[in-house]
């Protein structure tokens, strides 16, 4: 346990009367939702096409476990033709423990063969069970989900957040990663060579980012 997270805990259980156990328990959920996941996902909305792509590390501590996971899918609707189906499709991007991340990505297929067509609500949906639920608010992950028309970011703090440019990313990596997808927006490069170049950069600045990228893509609307 760091020092931070240790005087986070101290300071919880110093309130006193009722509401000190949740005070507490709302402090360490808070502190683990600020933790930046030990990877890097960028999501880049260009020129009528979405590319989404992710390095492959798995560490623990300062050991690399495993350098080509897979931390994107590739969600079809379940009913139409393989043409329709693959209009519809969803790309998702997870960060954090993958258990977890699993858990809501199956929760997000719910929610979107609930809501077919209906990204946006799904993911709003996902957001309010992920913050009540008294399960689901222990869930240490974030999604970049897209499909043809919108790129939203989810968390475990309920929020639900489109990007104003066209660029996403969550992880360790992240702030690298996007400051260079974002420089690169005005140039000639297309959806794909902006998110390869952006991850390379991550890959070079954040210890926990390797260059062993997997891409999905999508044509947007």
């Amino acid at each position: 346990m760091n020092r931070a997270f240790a005087k986070l805990v101290q300071s919880s259980f110093r309130t006193k009367g009722q509401g000190s156990a949740a005070a507490a328990s709302a402090s360490i959920r808070a502190f683990h939702a600020s933790k930046p996941s030990a990877t890097t996902i960028v999501c880049v909305r260009k020129d009528g096409h979405v590319c989404m792509m992710a390095d492959g590390m798995v560490s623990q501590g300062s050991m690399i476990v495993k350098p080509n996971v897979v931390k994107i899918r590739r969600i079809l609707p379940k009913t139409g033709t393989d043409e329709e189906k693959e209009a519809g499709a969803t790309i998702v991007g997870f960060a954090g423990s993958t258990a977890d991340a699993f858990t809501l990505l199956e929760r997000l297929e719910g929610k979107l063969d609930e809501y077919p067509g209906q990204l946006a609500r799904s993911c709003v949906e996902l957001a309010k069970g992920w913050r009540t639920d008294k399960y689901l608010r222990r869930l240490e992950a974030s999604l970049i989900v897209a499909d043809s028309s919108i790129s939203l970011e989810l968390s475990g703090n309920g929020d639900v957040l489109e990007s104003h440019d066209n660029v996403l990313s969550v992880g360790s990596g992240s702030p690298y990663a996007k400051a260079a997808a974002r420089a690169l927006m005005d140039s000639d490069r297309s959806a794909e060579e902006v998110a390869q170049r952006a991850m390379s950069i991550a890959a070079d600045m954040c210890v926990y980012t390797n260059d062993n990228f997997k891409k999905e893509t999508l044509k947007s609307k």
